[in-house]
């Protein structure tokens, strides 16, 4: 056991010296992977999808900006690959010319993997010659796949194909299917970790802060793309919740309660969407309905009674100080 510790430090040390031998990369973060950047033909939604052996990964791999397109940028990193081939695309280069204006500047582009595709689904990918085995990458119509480090060859041409085969699927659905169809060829040869998934429009937008529909990572997970998968049912079903609280707004209550049953049903347990559906139901004069559900909550948090209590001065309940009694007793 000694004997192997040593080895492995040993391994690791040689490591280290042959990045101070290459200064072009000794200060990049990895990020060995495998990625997706892909468009929804329909809807022209634009999404990255990674998972990575190596803390956080999303923040340095997945880059994406509405109405201009998505970049993946991994092996030994260039973070600026990220924020600059957005802003290429942005002037109207092509994924190919941004490619390569981007590569051709960079003396460790041996040791790069990038891909690029802009709003039209047009993309490019590059995996440079010194990327550590298995590394390719496969460009097919509105995607590009591409991994380094992974246990075999047969990781990127899956990738594609379940890209391919799951054309019915919302945009995020079907990049999670091809994460999972990475991981079951064989992944990571060193295993899981990190995963993250983003998903940006087809349109620009004004606000920073509509430019991504959907922004979800795992940093540290012993089953990162699971835990994503759950994120994103979970973010699903509070698109949901989020209709439900425009409806109430509006004075909608009927379309929020609907919004708000769609979300329960997802997660039934989950007591704050539960709460709110039992809100819609008190607002529209379904009151022993609204208290089944709001006594089950408060049975199993108490915080949720002193909640409701605040909601007239909110103007978010409209009852009565004997009504709401009537509910919280």
């Amino acid at each position: 056991m000694k004997n192997f510790l040593l080895f492995t430090v040993i391994t690791f040390i040689s490591f280290l010296n042959g990045q101070a031998q290459n200064p072009e990369i000794s200060g990049d973060p990895f990020a060995h992977t495998y990625s997706i950047v892909a468009r929804d033909a329909k809807t022209g939604e634009m999404a990255v999808g990674v998972q990575s052996h190596w803390f956080s990964v999303g923040p340095l791999v997945a880059w994406g900006k509405s109405g201009v397109g998505v970049v993946a940028t991994q092996s030994f990193v260039n973070p600026a690959f990220g924020p600059e081939g957005l802003k290429l695309l942005n002037k109207a280069y092509t994924p190919e010319e941004a490619l390569e204006s981007l590569i051709n500047n960079d003396e460790a582009r041996d040791y790069r993997q990038l891909a690029i595709l802009n709003k039209f689904g047009q993309n490019a990918a590059y995996t440079g010659k010194n990327c550590v085995a298995e590394a390719s990458h496969i460009t097919g119509e509105n995607f590009s796949v591409q991994a380094n480090m992974m246990l075999n060859d047969k990781v990127v041409p899956e990738m594609a194909k379940a890209f391919t085969e799951n054309i019915n699927l919302p945009l995020a659905e079907r990049v999670l299917r091809v994460l999972k169809a990475a991981q079951k060829a064989g992944g990571d040869i060193r295993g899981k970790q990190s995963a993250a998934l983003i998903v940006v429009g087809p349109d620009k937008v004004e606000e920073a802060w509509k430019d991504k529909k959907i922004d979800l990572r795992v940093d540290d997970h012993e089953n990162p793309i699971e835990e994503l998968d759950r994120l994103l049912r979970t973010a699903r079903a509070y698109q949901f919740m989020n209709r439900g609280d425009l409806a109430m707004e509006t004075g909608n209550v009927e379309e929020a309660l609907k919004q708000y049953s769609t979300a329960e049903n997802m997660f039934p347990n989950n007591l704050e969407m539960r709460f709110w559906k039992a809100v819609a139901l008190a607002n529209s004069d379904r009151l022993e309905e609204a208290k089944q559900i709001f006594q089950r909550i408060f049975d199993k948090d108490k915080n949720w009674k002193i909640m409701l209590k605040r909601l007239p001065k909110a103007g978010l309940i409209n009852l009565s100080k004997g009504e709401l009694e009537m509910l919280t007793e």
